[in-house]
């Protein structure tokens, strides 16, 4: 798959479990047509949450597509299931943002700017560049998102100011290059995540990072993320180690 480059086009794909309420203000957030299409991928919503969605959906200006599954099967079948989407509709760039109003829609064109004007292939957001924002982030998820990025510089050889914030865009093309293979079943979880960064930043890919916000709305008082800090940590630091040791391809 090839960008269009006259006229390319562009799908957000938003996972979403368990957070209906801050999902609905997401969608009323969308007041520009930035995107093409809006993908849902969402685990355990109960039918009267899916009704309130497809009521917000409705309302959007952007036209929205709903996958909906019973169970929690993990943010990275989650955004497997959108890219999927994404490439058999054929679209060339697809944005990955939270369901969970950390990630603001009206930052989107920054994440697609770099790769429209500049011809980059992966756009990632960084909320410690200047002109990013980093509002109500937790004391030590934020100090773990500040020394993260430097272990990433040190194994990659790529300048890394923020890993964790998953607001970001790629290419869909990435995905016809044998080399990354999303389907691979440890990556169901947040390790899809950190193993697309590593990959395209090891690919000889073109990787950018631009300043975004990530706002959390609730400061340390529970229920502003689905991460466990003692259940989910090696999700997001095995994947850099497993793929720089050679353990997992």
């Amino acid at each position: 798959m090839t960008l269009d480059e006259d006229n390319p086009s562009k799908i957000v794909i938003i996972p979403a479990c368990n957070n209906t309420k801050q999902l609905l203000q997401v969608l009323c957030n969308f007041k520009n047509k930035t995107v093409d299409e809006i993908c849902l991928v969402i685990d355990c919503a109960p039918q009267c949450d899916l009704q309130l969605i497809r009521k917000a959906a409705c309302r959007t200006l952007i036209p929205v597509h709903i996958i909906s599954k019973q169970n929690r099967e993990g943010i990275g079948v989650a955004i497997r299931e959108g890219i999927e989407y994404g490439i058999s509709r054929k679209y060339d760039i697809a944005v990955i943002m939270a369901g969970n109003g950390k990630d603001q829609p009206e930052e989107i064109p920054r994440l697609l700017k770099p790769i429209l004007k500049e011809s980059y292939d992966y756009v990632q957001g960084s909320r410690f560049l200047n002109g990013g924002r980093a509002v109500k982030n937790p004391f030590l998820r934020r100090m773990f998102s500040r020394l993260f990025p430097f272990v990433w510089t040190l194994l990659t050889k790529s300048r890394c100011t923020d890993v964790t914030n998953g607001f970001r865009a790629y290419k869909l093309s990435l995905f016809k290059n044998e080399e990354i293979d999303i389907s691979q079943g440890w990556l169901n979880r947040y390790e899809l995540e950190y193993y697309i960064h590593y990959k395209a930043l090891t690919l000889g890919y073109r990787v950018k990072e631009v300043p975004v916000s990530k706002i959390y709305p609730f400061n340390n008082k529970g229920g502003y993320s689905n991460i466990s800090p003692l259940r989910d940590w090696w999700q997001i630091v095995g994947p850099l180690l497993y793929l720089k040791t050679g353990i997992k391809k």
